[in-house]
This record gives structure tokens, C-alpha cells and sequence, in this order.
């Protein structure tokens, strides 16, 4: 083992010098920790912690790694019952990713995670490190990454610190994504003011596996060895997004904070076909990937859900950086690495397929029956802890959180007072001005920067509803997902804009034909430490409780993302969630655009007077009060259950949701997709037609209008017929026409016009 300088080994901090000098000044409140905390951690140990010591704790007792603010409001969604149409969730919250049965011995893995703070410090490695991360989370639990989706947030497209953060995000997330061949099949980018100073960035990666090769993260059986393989460990990333991730951002802009990791796709593909490779050969008792606190949650992780006990000699970790000490090769969250537990008998095979695919793997320790966490530096143990106590035993706070002053004069402040359009000329003014802004327009300045195709599989992708993969080539079982939120409709009612949220993904899975099965989210929203923010989150918490209960389907895992504010400006409460369903045939799917002149076109639920929070009084008045489209959860049942059973008949031929903007952006794109025009006509008000933004509600076309008139009946959903597709402009019977050739201009400018 090598040996230490004197110097070195003089101001190593030991357990057994933790011991001896029980006084020493450490710098907890640094890194993070709260005076009770450090005392915590003392009782915890009987003593003051060793630097190395204090390092794990801190990052692993950070608001990003132990949830410590979320967590009392996160135990709900234990429940909501895991079975889910098609078979039970294989897996669940607390593993690296949630895992659900599809049927034909497939299974499936997702999880959307966030990577915010470290995006707008360093955009590109930011948003690329956060592709990075979410794709070995899902490669943790035995699956091939077989696509990748992006929901974004970003600051008003004039602004200067949009142009400087929203090239790089793009790039980063496109340029990692392409590298791994992953296609990118699906997310948002939404402009709104609240998150200048703070863009969320939320990766999200979908799986496939086959239920024999479901692992889990696990140290069991004394005597295992303990892998460490992948990408050497560096200085870049120390604390990195468990630190940035737990503190407001100062109004000043970036200060001296941690690094943010930097990322190389090429070795994480290495590392994905190695990890594959090693699972067929079936030399794997646990593993792990190396993400947020990095060495820190590994091994705390894989030890407390193991037998309890690990031995690492972490001198035997290899560096890019040989000057490194302990403290920061605990901390660092240098990517694509990965710990694996393997049997003794197994080691020699495990690291010959290591050497075939150039990844580097070193044992670096063994499963113990010890009970504790015990690191040596040199032949000094630095590290002596019971594992669980730094992974799963860290603080839970109960915040106080109460209903904020301000939202009862928020609420009261409606959008339906509003000056609307009236005459023809006004309507169409005001669906040209729609379709062209920021949230609303042509995305493919961003999207084409985007490989959505590659491997062959894709079957749906942007500008669909959802992105849609096929899983197995013989009998065409494929997948669909989607990700949603209306920020300005979880602040006007956190609790029914979660929901908004959910059922907006929920239904643009099913107008694609896929049965929604399960939910991730990423939960964005401002400090903890504000009453009302805490609010909004349980409001948020417990609407998604509420309505997975009432579908019918669990909460698989996800992400919590808070501290999301510049000084005291939060962002809009921002709970992203990630609907995956699954289609029996993807032959059969839906488009969501008009794919034949002389068809039937039919608008499917209810419409009422909701402006509260829509796009139009959004762009239009610059206004946001009022209460959100209500929430009818047995309404969007059935209307689901509908397009899933029009598309596996072929009832409809094409079906848009109707959600931002409404029937008239449902319309225009839908006319976009493939140049074919439509003339429609509204019974009543022709401006709440168009733009109120009514839940449960899809546009579909139908060869058959008798059958289609039938299928709605049978499932209680109302059906009304709009008028016909055809011709190159989009009418309003009695009202306006517009080309679709103009409509086109109009959308497709904007982003070009603003980003170059």
C-alpha cells in the first residue's frame, strides 16, 4: 500500500484523531450543514466527525441528496396503489429508477431528474451531466437507455441571459444525447419571466429490460468485492449539484460556487455497453451509478441497503487529479462511474469485460458484517460511520408552510373580466399573434438540434403529443411518454395545477393510443424556507396524490428540485410530470396531425369559460390571475380510455389534445403537420371556442363520423362536430380565414427571428 509523506500524514484528519482532539473548529456551516445538524452528527458518532466524514454527511444531508424538506409531504404517494392495468411495478421510489411491467416479459424504466443550478452556472456541461446522470440511473436498474426527453425553462426569450443560457442548455442537452445515440423524443420549452436567473433543467430517460434482468442497489454477501469502474475521479464537480442544488442563487448572478461536473459521452457509452454486457454475463449482486455526491451516496447507498457493512480502501481509486484528498474524492461527482458488487469467483470475468470495452475498473473494497462504513486513505481510516445514518437517516423538517396572503386577491383576479376579440379581423389577429409566441410557436430550433430518430425505434416524436418508442420488433409492443406542466396554473391553485399537469400528459399519451400506466415528476419550485413556497409544494404533493389515487396510477419515482429562486424572486411553482403508457401495437398509433382532405373534424369533452392563467392571457394582457381550468379526473378517464380504444380500431385517424391555446392552437397545428386545411365552425361564442382552455378535451378527425358518434356515447364523452378538413386555409365559418401557409410564417419565425 503506498505510504505517506510525513506532511501528508501529519494533517490527515483520522478517526482516531477525531477522538483525541474532540474540539477542533470544522467547517460544517461551509458546507452547508445547520448547527443541529452538526450536532446530529456528533451523537450520531460518539465524536466529532474526521473532514472525510463531515464531507459525506454534508452532501448527502443536502436538500438535493436526502430530501429533507420534501420528504414528509413525498410519503403520500406510498398510498397510491403500485398495480397498475397491465401487472405490478417492479420497482419503485427509493431505487435509482421505477420499473413497470408491460407485459410480454418486458418491463420498463423512467425517471425525470433535474438539473437546474449547475445549467445556468455552466449551461452546456450543466444540461449534458444531466442527460448523463438520468441515463445511468436508468442503466442502474438493468436496462438499455433507449430514448431521452428534455422539459425546459427558460427566462423571456428577449432577455440577454436567456440568449447566453438557452444555446448552451440545447447544445449540451443535444450534444450528449446524439453522442450516446439516444433519441430525444419528446419535452417542452416554456418562456416566462420567473425563471430568468434560474432555467430548470429536467432530463428524463426511458429503459427497456426484461424482468430476469431487473438489479436493484445493494451490497450483500461478506466477501463481495467492490468495483469501482468507468471514467478516472476529478476535482471537477466537487459538492457540485448537491451544493448548488441547495441554496438560492443571490440576485448578483453566479458567485464563486462549486464546479459543475463535465461530461464525456463517448465513455459513458463505453460504459453502458460494458454495464450491458457484464448484466448478460450475469456477474452482478448490486450496483449503483455515481451521480449527485458521487463516492459519498455509492457506497452509503449500496451498504445500508445491503448486509450494512463496506470496506473501501479509497486510495486505490483512480484520479485525474493525483493532488486530490480524501475529503474531495468523497465529495467529487466527476462523471460516468459506476460501483458494482460482485462475487469473488466473478471479479476476473467482470473486469476482462472491462478491459474489452477500454473501462477502466479497479476493486476498491468488500461487503462487510460489520454494520458500519469503514474507509482507510493510505492505511489511516478516515471514515468509521453506520452507513444508513449518512444515506437514509439524515434530518426530515417539518416546514411551516400556510396558504399565502396574496392568493386570495389572486384568485379573485379573473381573466373572464378581460377585453377579448370579437370581430373576425380580432380572431385572427389574436390566433396569429398565439401560434407565434414564445410558448406556443415552432420548437424546431431547438428539436432539430436533436437526433430523434436514431436506433430505428422511434416511432412518435416532437411535434407529437408524445414521444413514442417501439420495444420489441416482432409484435410491435412499444411505449409512450409525455412531460407537462402549466406553471401559471400551479400558482393560481398548486393543487389543481399539479393535476393540470398530470392529466395533460396522461392525455397526450393516450391521443397517440398508449394506455397511461405510470407517473414520474420532477418537482420544481422555490426555497423551502418560505412559507408559501412550502405551501405551493404541498399543495402540489397532495393534488398528485389525490389524482394518481383516482386514475389509478402510482408514482414510480422522481425528482424534487428546490431553492429555485434569484433573492426573493421563486420561480412559478413548476411540478413537470412524466406520464409513460403502453400501446400493444405501434402500427396502430395516432397522429396528432390532419392526415387526409374530406374527413370529419370532432372536438371530444366539454368547453367552458376558462381564461384564468391561459396563453392568451398570458401574451395577450400580460396577465396572470384567476382560478385554473377545473379538474375533471373521470372525465379525462374516459376520454382516454376513448383514444386508446379509437386507435386500436382505427375510430380516428388523427388526435390532438386541446390544452395551451386551446382548440385554435390544436387546430393550427394540427393543419401545420401536414399542410392540409380545415374549415370549422363554433355554435355560441366563437372567441371561448377558440381559446379558453378547457380540460379533457382532444380534436380528432374520423372517416366514419357514425362510428366515432357510437364510441363516444358508449364512454359518456361529449362529442361535437367542428366542420371538415380540406383546402390550404384554416376557416372560421363566418368569421375569418387564414392560410395555412401564413399560419406557418407566423409560427415558425419567431424562435429563428430571436435566436439567430
Amino acid at each position: 500500500m503506498p505510504e505517506t509523506s510525513a506532511p501528508e500524514r501529519s494533517a490527515l484528519d483520522t478517526v482516531a484523531a477525531a477522538s483525541q482532539d474532540p474540539h477542533r473548529d470544522q467547517p460544517w456551516a461551509e458546507l452547508g450543514l445547520k448547527a443541529d445538524e452538526y450536532a446530529r452528527i456528533r451523537e450520531i458518532l460518539g465524536r466529532r466527525p474526521t473532514s472525510s466524514e463531515l464531507a459525506m454527511y454534508s452532501v448527502m444531508w443536502s436538500e438535493h441528496c436526502s430530501y429533507k424538506s420534501s420528504k414528509v409531504h413525498l410519503r403520500q404517494f406510498s398510498e397510491i396503489p403500485q398495480e397498475t392495468p397491465v401487472g405490478k411495478m417492479l420497482a419503485g421510489i427509493g431505487e435509482n429508477a421505477g420499473v413497470i411491467d408491460i407485459g410480454q416479459g418486458y418491463a420498463v424504466t423512467f425517471k425525470v431528474e433535474s438539473h437546474n443550478h449547475p445549467s445556468y452556472v455552466e449551461p452546456y456541461q450543466g444540461a449534458a451531466t444531466g442527460v448523463g446522470g438520468i441515463v445511468r440511473d436508468i442503466l442502474a436498474m438493468g436496462a438499455r437507455p433507449v430514448a431521452v426527453m428534455d422539459p425546459l425553462r427558460f427566462g423571456p426569450l428577449d432577455a440577454d441571459d436567456t440568449h447566453r443560457v438557452l444555446p448552451g442548455i440545447v447544445a449540451g442537452v443535444g450534444g450528449y444525447g446524439n453522442c450516446l445515440g439516444l433519441p430525444n423524443i419528446g419535452g417542452e420549452a416554456v418562456f416566462d419571466e420567473t425563471y430568468l436567473g434560474n432555467p430548470l433543467v429536467n432530463a428524463l430517460c426511458v429503459g427497456v429490460l426484461k424482468h430476469e434482468d431487473l438489479h436493484l442497489a445493494k451490497a450483500s454477501g461478506v466477501g463481495n468485492q467492490v468495483i469501482l469502474y468507468g471514467a478516472r475521479t476529478g476535482g471537477d464537480g466537487i459538492g457540485g449539484v448537491s451544493v448548488l442544488a441547495s441554496e438560492t442563487f443571490d440576485e448578483g448572478g453566479p458567485a464563486k460556487r462549486p464546479s459543475v461536473q463535465v461530461g464525456d459521452p463517448f465513455m459513458e457509452k463505453l460504459l453502458i455497453e460494458c454495464t450491458l454486457e457484464i448484466f448478460a454475463a450475469g456477474l452482478v449482486a448490486g450496483i449503483q451509478d455515481l451521480g449527485g455526491a458521487g463516492l459519498s451516496c455509492a457506497t452509503s447507498e449500496l451498504a445500508s441497503a445491503g448486509d450494512g457493512g463496506m470496506h473501501v480502501e479509497l486510495d486505490r481509486v483512480p484520479l485525474r487529479d493525483s493532488t486530490l484528498a480524501p475529503e474531495e474524492i468523497l465529495m467529487s461527482e466527476s462523471q460516468e462511474r459506476m460501483m458494482a458488487v460482485v462475487e469473488p469467483g466473478d471479479v476476473e470475468a467482470f473486469l476482462a469485460i472491462c478491459a474489452k470495452w477500454d473501462v477502466e475498473a479497479v476493486v476498491v473494497g468488500e461487503v462487510t458484517d460489520t454494520g458500519r462504513l469503514q474507509i482507510d486513505w493510505h492505511g489511516e481510516r478516515v471514515v468509521d460511520v453506520p452507513p444508513r445514518s449518512v444515506a437514509h437517516d439524515g434530518p426530515t423538517y417539518q416546514r411551516p408552510f400556510a396558504r399565502p396572503d396574496w392568493q386570495d386577491a389572486l384568485q379573485a383576479d379573473s381573466a373572464n373580466a378581460l377585453p377579448r376579440a370579437i370581430t373576425g379581423a380580432e380572431l385572427r389577429d389574436t390566433l396569429l399573434r398565439l401560434v407565434a409566441s414564445p410558448n406556443l410557436c415552432d420548437k424546431s430550433w431547438i428539436t432539430d438540434q436533436y437526433d430523434r430518430y436514431v436506433r430505428g425505434n422511434t416511432v412518435l416524436a416532437q411535434p407529437s403529443d408524445s414521444g413514442m418508442i417501439r420495444v420489441d420488433d416482432e409484435s410491435n409492443l412499444g411505449v409512450a411518454v409525455s412531460t407537462d406542466c402549466n406553471g401559471r396554473f400551479a400558482k393560481l391553485d398548486p393543487y389543481a395545477g399539479a393535476q393540470l399537469a398530470l392529466v395533460e400528459s396522461y392525455r397526450n399519451v393516450a391521443t397517440g393510443g398508449a394506455a397511461p400506466l405510470a407517473i414520474s415528476d420532477c418537482l420544481n419550485f422555490g426555497s423551502p424556507e418560505d412559507p408559501a413556497v412550502m405551501w405551493q409544494f404541498a399543495e402540489a404533493c397532495r393534488g398528485l396524490k389525490d389524482a394518481c389515487v383516482e386514475l389509478g396510477i402510482p408514482v414510480t419515482g422522481g425528482n424534487v428540485s428546490l431553492y429555485n429562486q434569484t433573492g426573493e424572486t421563486a420561480i412559478l411553482p413548476t411540478p413537470v410530470v412524466a406520464v409513460l403508457g403502453v400501446i400493444e401495437d405501434v402500427t396502430r398509433r395516432t397522429p396528432s396531425g390532419f392526415v387526409a382532405e374530406g374527413e370529419d373534424v370532432f372536438l371530444l369533452g366539454s368547453t367552458g369559460e376558462d381564461l384564468s392563467g391561459s396563453e392568451w392571457a398570458h401574451v395577450v394582457h400580460g396577465h396572470l390571475g384567476g382560478l385554473p381550468p377545473r379538474v375533471d379526473l373521470a372525465a379525462e378517464k374516459a376520454l382516454a380510455a376513448l383514444l386508446v380504444e379509437a386507435s386500436r380500431t382505427g375510430a380516428v385517424t388523427s388526435a390532438h389534445d386541446v390544452s395551451d391555446g386551446g382548440v385554435a392552437q390544436a387546430l393550427a397545428e394540427s393543419a401545420l403537420r401536414n399542410g392540409i386545411g380545415c374549415t370549422v365552425g363554433f355554435e355560441g361564442d366563437a372567441f371561448l371556442g377558440l381559446f379558453s382552455e378547457s380540460a379533457a378535451r382532444a380534436v380528432v378527425t374520423a372517416a366514419d363520423a357514425a362510428a366515432l358518434n357510437d364510441l363516444a356515447a358508449r364512454h359518456g364523452v361529449p362529442l361535437t362536430r367542428l366542420g371538415r378538413t380540406g383546402g390550404p386555409d384554416l376557416v372560421v365559418d363566418g368569421h375569418f380565414s387564414v392560410s395555412v401557409e401564413e399560419l406557418r410564417a407566423a409560427w415558425s419565425a419567431t424562435l429563428p427571428a430571436a435566436l439567430g
